[in-house]
């Protein structure tokens, strides 16, 4: 038998063989009530309804139980700030239910159409959003609610997986990960295929000498211009979450605005001169919300563990460089940027692309030892780095007013 529905005050009588009758909330008129008011035995469903059913009601309750309160307590001074505790108590839970009342009607600030999109499985734009939705959403982007929604992202270069790269003798990869048509696995099944696809594959084809791609002799700055390069990819991936696909142009356009190598042709000859270009352009007004200097000097730490890694991730790493540049240029002819601005900035990424490749084929010749010893140079940089720092900080600054020095020539005015 179904529940039956009653709006009348009257109460109501139940059996074991019928039951209760439901009542609506007397207030709103749209939930069952739960509950029945002490005084004026109002039936309401909520303390917001209880609150607003009969505010005579409800102030004269609580007057009434306060009033019996105190005529039952006694006049010394522990009674009093037992009452006033009491008192202090009710306003705060007061307090807590209108937040909690404010905080519902701001979750359901969106619109129907937008959450009619959302349960469908559509994708909703930023433009589709209303006047009130973007402020809305600006809002949780800058108070950095937005961030604890999404997974943290674990650098491939920091998984053991990536202690186990090996090359050929041509450069290509030894050990690629190959999916049967017939019988598709998921990485659950197989943790091995899981750890090798979570590594950006290296070169497809083997790599030739340098000697086919230039006449001239290689630059003694190589090691410097890789220095930048890494600092510049690591920065890209960090600041997507790894996922540079979701938009290929602007992870490669980041990469070319950090790097001096490739964004603005420049040839640093020291370690300390790149990696400060570097910090520079990531603590400019850009990127600063990416946590400015702290998270410059941990880029350096991934710079380290990429080159103690060895020429396998160094190859790795570029050739994932070079699909970004690629997939960047792919990208932009789909685009309808001005004609101008598209023939510029394709231009600069097939550049990137040409010296991306070069530098892969030369830290393919170089020997193992080398890395090891570039990385001990920009482990010494970041310790240099960060004493300075400390010094900065530990230097008290002194306000006091500098004492003005005496005129050794005072002018005479004739009165």
């Amino acid at each position: 038998m179904a529940d039956s529905i009653i709006t009348s005050e009257k109460p109501s009588t139940s059996s074991p063989l019928d039951p209760p009758s439901r009542i609506v909330c007397h207030v709103c008129q749209k939930q069952f009530s739960q509950y029945t008011c002490p005084r004026c035995n109002s039936r309401y469903c909520s303390l917001h309804c209880y609150k607003s059913h009969n505010i005579r009601c409800t102030e004269s309750f609580m007057r009434d139980n306060v009033v019996g309160e105190l005529g039952q307590l006694g006049s010394n001074d522990e009674t009093k700030q037992k009452m006033l505790d009491i008192l202090k108590r009710f306003h705060s839970e007061e307090q807590v239910a209108d937040g909690m009342d404010e905080d519902v009607d701001a979750d359901s600030a969106l619109s129907e159409e937008t959450i009619q999109k959302v349960l469908g499985g559509g994708e909703v734009s930023f433009d589709d959003l209303s006047a009130e939705e973007k402020k809305l959403f600006q809002r949780a982007v800058a108070s950095g609610e937005l961030s604890k929604m999404i997974k943290p992202w674990d650098p491939w270069w920091l998984k053991p997986s990536a202690r186990t790269i090996s090359f050929s003798k041509e450069g290509t990869q030894l050990i690629q990960p190959l999916a049967r048509e017939d019988e598709p696995m998921s990485s659950q099944d197989d943790p091995e295929s899981s750890q090798a696809i979570e590594i950006p594959p290296g070169p497809e084809t083997p790599l030739p000498p340098l000697s086919k791609l230039s006449s001239a002799k290689p630059s003694p700055f190589l090691t410097v211009h890789l220095v930048d390069i890494i600092y510049s990819y690591c920065f890209a991936l960090r600041l997507y979450n790894g996922d540079w696909q979701s938009d290929a142009t602007g992870s490669a356009m980041v990469v070319l605005s950090v790097s001096s190598v490739l964004g603005q042709g420049g040839q640093p000859e020291t370690v300390l001169e790149a990696l400060s270009y570097c910090q520079e352009q990531i603590c400019s007004p850009a990127f600063r919300q990416m946590g400015g200097l702290q998270f410059g000097l941990g880029l350096i730490d991934d710079v380290i563990s990429l080159l103690t890694l060895g020429t396998p991730a160094l190859l790795c790493l570029l050739c994932d460089l070079q699909r970004m540049v690629q997939a960047g240029e792919t990208e932009l002819k789909s685009e309808k940027p001005r004609k101008s601005r598209r023939v510029e900035i394709t231009s600069k990424l097939k550049q990137a692309e040409r010296k991306i490749y070069f530098l892969m084929c030369w830290v393919h010749e170089q020997p193992g030892e080398a890395w090891s010893s570039l990385g001990a140079i920009v482990r010494a940089e970041k310790s240099s780095a960060m004493n300075y720092e400390v010094v900065s900080r530990s230097r008290k600054p002194d306000n006091k007013p500098e004492p003005r020095s005496k005129a050794l020539i005072e002018e005479v005015k004739d009165i």
